[in-house]
């Protein structure tokens, strides 16, 4: 993989464009896990949401063990070997080539985000490594992210291609088309592929509570949009779900027995995997 200078990490992008003037959400879903690669405003923003909406941190975690969970499944049972992992976040143990690697050593990994934070802390965690790289690029894209010559050469989308698409889609509002984001990439995916994601939702707290969730992301990079599952099932059109379907993240595949339901009730995200079929 390239080994740039971070201040040339990918054309049109510098290091200089690091905004840390208002809160991003990678950098606070860094915060909420206890991670270190964040700004002061980026903590005080959760420092606000802990206060008004106390699950947010256990949903946090909640989603961070489902795409562990879920790369396990899909490089041992499934065997796929290729991960495109959009909105991958501030890199820190567990993330997907480790995961991966542990289950095929083989398999080969491309994140993409658009904080440029992030691809500076990723380049420097995967130097030396050939078989993951860092993309800086953004979702709202798919046809650029599908293009880049990082994805193109590490990705072989003649073979199943594992799409992860954790905790992302929530920041995409309804103007800017998620659904034909997904449409777009799933397009792209050859058959016997896998796309697994996660959705915050308001479904399980009171309106108050998702609205005080919300809040906190107004003045963020990018707004939280939680839905229902209905709406969140309908990113997952073209892809057969793996059971146990389209459930709250500590459902899906749960290591040991799941929680409580007084905890599980705190539990707002949706989580899912599924396969696409054949033509």
């Amino acid at each position: 993989m390239s080994t740039k200078g971070k201040d040339t990490m990918e054309p049109g992008f510098a290091a200089s464009e690091i905004d840390t003037s208002k809160p991003h959400p990678a950098r606070m879903y860094d915060a909420f896990l206890g991670g270190r690669d964040n700004y002061p405003v980026d903590r005080e923003a959760v420092r606000r949401m802990l206060r008004d909406f106390p699950e947010a941190r256990a949903i946090a975690r909640a989603n961070r063990a489902f795409l562990q969970r879920a790369v396990r499944f899909l490089a041992g049972q499934a065997g796929v070997r290729q991960f495109l992992d959009i909105g991958t976040g501030i890199p820190s143990a567990g993330n997907v080539h480790e995961v991966a690697g542990q289950v095929s050593p083989d398999s080969r990994v491309v994140y993409v985000d658009n904080d440029p934070i992030v691809h500076v802390h990723a380049n420097a965690l995967l130097t030396g490594s050939g078989t993951t790289s860092i993309v800086l690029a953004d979702l709202r894209d798919p046809k650029a992210i599908l293009a880049h010559l990082r994805v193109r050469g590490l990705i072989d989308f003649g073979q199943p291609v594992a799409l992860l698409l954790v905790a992302i889609l929530h920041f995409i509002r309804d103007d800017e088309d998620p659904a034909g984001i997904v449409a777009t990439l799933r397009d792209a995916l050859p058959p016997g592929s896998y796309l697994a994601l996660s959705h915050g939702t308001g479904d399980f707290h009171p309106a108050s509570g998702a609205d005080l969730a919300a809040t906190a992301y107004r003045n963020a990079t990018a707004p939280l949009i939680l839905r229902t599952r209905e709406r969140v099932s309908r990113f997952l059109d073209g892809f057969d779900l793996v059971d146990p379907g389209l459930v709250q993240a500590p459902l899906w595949h749960p290591d040991g027995k799941p929680p409580r339901p007084r905890d599980l009730a705190k539990i707002g995200i949706y989580a899912g995997v599924g396969c696409k079929a054949g033509s």
